[in-house]
């Protein structure tokens, strides 16, 4: 049953990057700076078989700068018809080297390509966002990678809500069940 469960997490995540609207398309990616932890959604753009999860982001937003005091993370999935949270935590890791990327960012569809080319930071202050700039020569793409250290999967059912968690060994995940 564990096993089960663990490959219908992976089934869920995998349409979340296939299928437009499906709930896990979407996540909360939460990380810690000095001052409080920080939550935000992103889109999830990839998993691997070992659950690497990929989002993209600009370079200077404040997730890189939490995450280059402190890798460790969390995110969070939820489906709100099958009633299933999914949690993961570990560490992320960044890359914004524009070489290593440029193939990557030249899949991204032009209108979508605006979000890493302002010419402010995200978060920036704006008096007016009509007047937002954008730059033609310059992009601040970054892709992000979270690297799973534990896996936690709750499904709200009846008679008995179910709740496991997995870890990782070597190159598989061991289950066990936790009280919801």
């Amino acid at each position: 049953m564990l096993s089960d469960i663990l490959q219908t997490s992976k089934n869920e995540m995998v349409n979340g990057v296939k299928i437009k609207g499906h709930p896990f398309r979407f996540f909360t990616f939460a990380t810690i700076n000095q001052q409080k932890p920080s939550i935000r959604t992103v889109v999830l753009r990839k998993i691997k078989d070992d659950f690497t999860l990929i989002f993209y982001t600009d370079a200077r937003s404040s997730k890189i700068k939490d995450l280059s005091e402190n890798q460790n993370c969390s995110a969070l999935f939820y489906h709100p018809e099958k009633m299933i949270q999914l949690k993961i935590e570990g560490q992320a890791f960044y890359t914004a080297d524009q070489n290593e990327l440029q193939d990557l960012y030249n899949e991204i569809p032009t209108a979508s390509r605006k979000d890493y080319i302002t010419s402010t930071a995200p978060g920036t202050k704006l008096t007016n966002p009509d007047n937002l700039q954008y730059l033609d020569e310059r992009n601040y793409f970054a892709l992000v990678t979270i690297k799973p250290k534990r896996i936690e999967y709750l499904a709200l059912k009846r008679p008995n809500h179910i709740r496991a968690e997995f870890l990782p060994n070597n190159h598989d995940w061991v289950g066990r069940f936790l009280v919801p």
